[in-house]
């Protein structure tokens, strides 16, 4: 198949809170669009998303998942985006890619934590957006509650285009409010051709008619005119104005059904084909001066049957197989093998992958995810995802003595698969620590560890990595006398320590006037106070925050030498330190929340 225009591609993340319906909305939507012959179901472990053990054993989305559909002619590129924040690394590598972000928010619980968290980066990014209320079959589902909550906590410009006809497991089906007609419940088959708007539901389909029809000449100054002047604005135009006012991000369009039902989902593909910009539309296809193919990877997968996968975006040109490109990060040519279309962890060949399109590449050597591949080496910006920092770090060991080596090459092939995860050495403890999104998050990457390398690891409590430092000022004369016969050793100093601010960790200053320590001798005092400070009196701990300042002392013309006073520089620090009153520090994490405005005397409440 040869690459399509860039005007004919549509690339869409799915994203949402965790427990939406993501992933089996994206089956639905490939099921409808004839891509599947069925439809499969998460506790089933069928559906195209969630093909990994791991994700069918917690049913639970741990990576993105992509996936292709054609529609109207159009071919979709639609990325299954997992919900949990212990995986939010997952959406940052998705958004990076697309033109347009599809909400899956649950009509029972309506806007969640993890939906605004999306929310808000999708904003930064500048991304169309379409929404979809779900699971509007269940009991206490409210379709009106959550578009209400829309408006409120996302954006005011959340409009509905769809509306549910019944409630919870009345639902019998849908009204399209742009088109003016309905589709009726399939009941798990694919849907049929559009029919009347029951009689019942005319009214209210007018109201919220009326109300699309308000936010969209909005953003159009000619069809405002027409629309006050009382004239009929025909539907070809009010939808071109909708995508408009969409790709501007000006709009923000509110679908709604059932994923397992398969109930909403012709209209919402027509909602993304005529609504979600193209890269073309979009204007995201990039020009590298002096290149004339790039492609960023943004995601990287070990696949225990295909080997290392890279997923990629094309940003101008085509990628065929065969092609040598550049990697700009490395400056090492790696030759494209195989490339293929993904539908979950099925791979089809492709031909060639034109501007603006999305696809894989296997056994890639040294890409790794937030590597830009270029056709020839030139001075250019690399896009970056802007990956979270971890926030909750193990200590690791392996269940087997011997094994740390396997561990840590084994942990550090996944952390080139997720960038979220860190794996180092801590220098004071000796401890190997494995840092992530959350516990779950390490424990999901230590199963992956044991099924993919043969390695069990224990996970520990990591060791407490305390500091220690003063509290006031203290002096102290330190002497370091040796005679043996021969050369002897001397090195005598007097130093003064105060407490500095404790970010600064250490200073030292040469107070010395005249003679009485030799200039090639006070550095080495300087070495003794640092090997003195690695292990503080109270806990073995280093010690920060403090100023040493070197004010006197004497030395012998034979027997002095650098060793002699790096000996008393540690003595006169250790004498010092015992009076400055020593104090135990103790780490801190600074911690950010976030929480709705009447939830704020509720939470600070419990945080205090």
């Amino acid at each position: 198949m040869p690459a399509l225009a860039p005007g004919k591609l549509r690339n869409v993340a799915v994203v949402g809170h965790r427990g939406t319906g993501k992933t089996s909305l994206v089956e639905a939507l490939l099921y409808q669009s004839g891509e599947l012959s069925r439809l499969g179901t998460i506790d089933a472990g069928t559906t195209v998303g969630d093909w990994d053990d791991d994700e069918q054993r917690r049913k639970l989305s741990i990576s993105l998942a992509l996936a292709h559909a054609d529609w109207q002619g159009r071919k979709l590129n639609l990325i299954d985006v997992p919900g949990d924040p212990s995986f939010q690394g997952e959406a940052r590598c998705a958004l990076r890619v697309v033109e347009g972000a599809l909400f899956v928010v649950s009509g029972v619980m309506g806007v969640e934590v993890g939906t605004t968290r999306v929310w808000k980066r999708a904003d930064e990014l500048g991304l169309s957006r379409v929404l979809f209320v779900n699971m509007l079959d269940r009991e206490r589902a409210d379709f009106f509650r959550a578009l209400g909550q829309l408006q409120e906590q996302l954006s005011e410009r959340c409009v509905a285009v769809h509306l549910p006809i019944g409630s919870e497991h009345e639902l019998t089906g849908i009204v399209d409010v742009l088109h003016m007609c309905a589709y009726t419940s399939p009941n798990g088959e694919r849907e049929g051709d559009s029919v009347p708007i029951p009689e019942e539901l005319a009214v209210l389909a007018h109201e919220y008619r009326e109300k699309l029809l308000d936010e969209v000449v909005q953003t159009d100054e000619a069809l405002m005119e027409r629309y006050l002047d009382g004239q009929e604005l025909g539907v070809e135009e009010v939808a071109h104005a909708l995508k408009d006012a969409v790709t501007r991000g000006v709009v923000f369009p509110v679908a709604c059904g059932v994923s397992t039902q398969n109930l909403g989902t012709q209209a919402l593909l027509d909602l993304i084909v005529e609504g979600v910009p193209s890269p073309a539309k979009m204007g995201s296809i990039t020009h590298i001066e002096g290149a004339e193919t790039a492609a960023f990877v943004f995601k990287t997968i070990a696949d225990p049957f295909a080997g290392r996968i890279n997923l990629f975006r094309v940003l101008q040109g085509s990628v065929r197989p065969d092609q040598t490109l550049v990697d700009a990060r490395t400056h090492a040519k790696e030759r494209m093998g195989s490339l293929l279309f993904q539908q979950g962890k099925e791979h089809i060949p492709a031909e060639e992958f034109g501007p603006g399109d999305i696809g894989a590449v296997a056994k890639l050597k040294e890409v790794q995810t937030g590597d830009l591949l270029l056709d020839r080496e030139v001075a250019t910006d690399v896009p970056e995802i802007g990956f979270p920092e971890p926030v909750m770090s193990f200590a690791v060991t392996p269940r087997v003595k011997g094994e740390e080596e396997k561990v840590a090459t084994a942990v550090r092939r996944l952390a080139e698969e997720d960038p979220t995860l860190r794996l180092h050495r801590d220098g004071q403890t000796g401890e190997e620590i494995l840092s992530g999104m959350s516990q779950m998050h390490v424990e999901v990457a230590l199963d992956r560890v044991k099924r993919r390398f043969g390695v069990d690891v224990e996970l520990h409590a990591p060791r407490v990595p305390y500091l220690e430092t003063i509290r006031s000022e203290s002096r102290a004369h330190a002497r370091y006398k040796k005679q043996t016969g021969g050369r002897g050793q001397f090195g005598d100093c007097t130093i003064v320590l105060e407490p500095i601010d404790g970010n600064v960790g250490y200073e030292f200053v040469d107070k010395i006037v005249g003679g009485v320590i030799p200039q090639g001798f006070r550095p080495a005092v300087d070495k003794g106070v640092q090997e003195a400070m690695s292990r503080g009196e109270l806990a073995g701990a280093p010690v920060q925050g403090f100023r040493v300042r070197l004010v006197d002392g004497s030395y012998h013309t034979v027997d002095s030498s650098e060793m002699a006073f790096k000996i008393a520089g540690s003595m006169a620090f250790k004498e010092a330190y015992a009076k400055a009153q020593p104090v135990l520090l103790e780490p801190i994490m600074e911690v950010e929340v976030t929480v709705p405005d009447e939830a704020v005397g509720a939470v600070n409440g419990d945080l205090n």
